[in-house]
């Protein structure tokens, strides 16, 4: 017959049992294989940098870690793809500012946004603002006092989401009119960018640094809240005189619902461990990246921010958030 004092003992062996289990559930994962979808084509920066954590941390676990490659319709196809998985053995790769500002450009969206769980930051892409050497412009000031006096003159690309949504913004106050060129391509916008035939250009530093070496492309400003490494020399939008237009080019990984917090705190424990290993940032930086790791708060907290600022951007645009 069980008496209250027995009760009490079986709830509380209950609750050591639970305790243990969560540690014990985040050092058995994985048991099978990990995959990473990447919503950018191979070669990229982020893909790269995918690749190379994929190969230490394949190590360190003790399974095959894949990179998928899912390019294509604004990041969406890799998203959905990746949330209808509800397999917590596949993460998504990707750079926040692909996915923050859909709620305002699409009508309608095929996923949650609420259902992709920061895991692990790891790295921030530099993105830099850039003009043909021969178009005779130096800093973002003169750019947009150059759109301004000759309005509808200045054609421009960059990639969709968080970057060319904040400028559209700025551009909408300051009463300043780009025309936008479509590309699938990225690296086709850079080159016509060197040849003059379009006169800015919004994209990852990777992307224009073979013709800034060539002297045919100069970066006048990055998007970032700091200085490039690689490229020093160039100011901050915010150094520029427009911090509105301050986009941190955050990546990292994500989660379904069905990945466990303490599995996701190991994860991010192994994503800084496996950082410190001197090549992986040598590499990213080759693909104009920095290492910035962190925990799976440190990362939400991010991309809150840049929520914040979505939201911002989206009141001066006049946009409401898809249903």
């Amino acid at each position: 017959m069980l008496t209250i004092k027995n009760l009490a003992c079986v709830a509380a062996a209950a609750i050591s049992l639970c305790t243990l289990a969560a540690p014990a559930q985040a050092q058995s994962w994985p048991t099978r294989t990990v995959k990473f979808i990447v919503p950018l084509g191979p070669g990229s920066g982020v893909d790269i940098g995918a690749r190379l954590f994929a190969d230490r941390l394949s190590k360190k676990w003790g399974q095959s870690v894949v990179v998928e490659n899912q390019p294509g319709g604004d990041g969406i196809v890799a998203i959905t793809t990746f949330l209808n998985t509800n397999d917590n053995h596949v993460l998504l790769m990707a750079p926040a500012s692909s996915f923050t500002a859909h709620p305002y450009q699409h009508d309608k969206l095929p996923y949650n946004p609420n259902d992709m769980i920061p895991v692990a930051r790891v790295s921030n892409t530099i993105v830099a603002y850039s003009v043909p050497v021969s178009f005779g412009v130096n800093t973002l000031p003169e750019l947009l006092a150059k759109a301004k006096a000759e309005p509808g003159t200045i054609n421009w690309a960059g990639a969709t989401g968080m970057l060319d949504f904040v400028l559209l913004a700025h551009l909408k106050t300051a009463g300043v009119e780009f025309t936008r060129v479509p590309y699938r391509n990225p690296v086709q916008a850079a080159t016509d960018l060197a040849e003059g035939r379009i006169q800015f250009y919004i994209g990852a530093i990777a992307i224009v640094r073979p013709h800034v070496e060539a002297g045919k492309i100069k970066m006048i400003a990055v998007t970032n809240k700091k200085r490039a490494p690689t490229a020093p020399n160039v100011p901050t939008t915010t150094e520029a005189g427009f911090p509105q237009l301050a986009t941190d080019g955050l990546v990292g990984l994500f989660s379904t619902k069905e990945l466990p917090a303490d599995v996701r705190n190991r994860i991010a424990a192994d994503v800084k461990e496996v950082a410190t290993d001197p090549l992986i940032g040598e590499r990213l930086g080759l693909t104009g990246q920095v290492l910035n790791t962190g925990t799976s708060a440190e990362f939400g907290a991010a991309i809150d921010e840049q929520k914040t600022q979505a939201a911002a951007v989206a009141k001066i645009l006049g946009l409401k958030a898809a249903q």
